[in-house]
């Protein structure tokens, strides 16, 4: 364990899921701290927590007396202090393709279905699980109808861009991975499902899975 990095972090984040994998890649092992968003109202409502993040969100990485909130900034963090191996290409092309595919899910797809608004579709709105759920396969049926048209395209490999992981697929398998846990048909996105199969094959990805964290129940 490296105790110079701590990665604050909930098992079912796709979002601390996504620091996990970027943290597995880089071969940094931190200190985990966990904070159950659902126990006691949300431990990550908590004075303390808030301290750390204002935004009162996760993961929150520690390192070197700085914070980094934002999963997105935590792994291009990790990526220029750490660069090998490398979770972007070289070339200015595949950097921007790469981020296309991440931001598509990050700020598309996972945005209008984490946690904070499903609990205010339910709150506020009386919508049962069900329909909670239907929520969230609309969104990601958008989503993946057009990554999947993005994926067919000579610069996919193995992964979705080349033959070796990128920020690309570090967004991507969490958000499978959230679909699949409300029964999201995976079967119109062929692409999207061997690109899984692949990484999940990885051992950075699959130790990264919600099941494999200390604080699963």
């Amino acid at each position: 364990m490296n105790r110079d990095f701590v990665l604050y972090g909930y098992f079912r984040s796709s979002a601390a899921f996504r620091a996990r994998i970027a943290l597995n890649l880089k071969g940094i092992q931190p200190e985990l701290r966990f904070v159950h968003l659902l126990r006691n109202g949300g431990e990550q409502h908590t004075e303390e927590y808030r301290k750390l993040n204002p935004q009162q969100l996760i993961p929150a990485l520690v390192h070197g007396g700085h914070t980094i909130t934002q999963s997105l900034a935590i792994i291009e963090y990790l990526d220029e202090i750490a660069p090998e191996p490398p979770l972007l290409p070289k070339d200015a092309p595949g950097r921007a393709r790469c981020r296309e595919i991440a931001y598509a899910v990050a700020c598309d797809i996972h945005p209008v279905n984490n946690l904070r608004v499903l609990l205010h579709l339910r709150d506020k709105f009386g919508a049962d699980d069900e329909t909670r759920k239907q929520w969230s396969r609309h969104w990601i049926a958008l989503g993946f109808d057009a990554l999947e048209a993005l994926l067919q395209s000579p610069e996919t490999g193995k992964f979705c861009h080349g033959d070796t992981p990128s920020l690309a697929d570090i967004c991507l398998i969490p958000q499978i991975v959230n679909a699949r846990r409300i029964a999201f048909d995976m079967t119109p996105y062929p692409t999207i499902a061997r690109i899984e199969a692949q990484a999940l094959a990885h051992p950075a990805f699959e130790a990264a899975l919600p099941a494999n964290q200390p604080d699963a129940e």
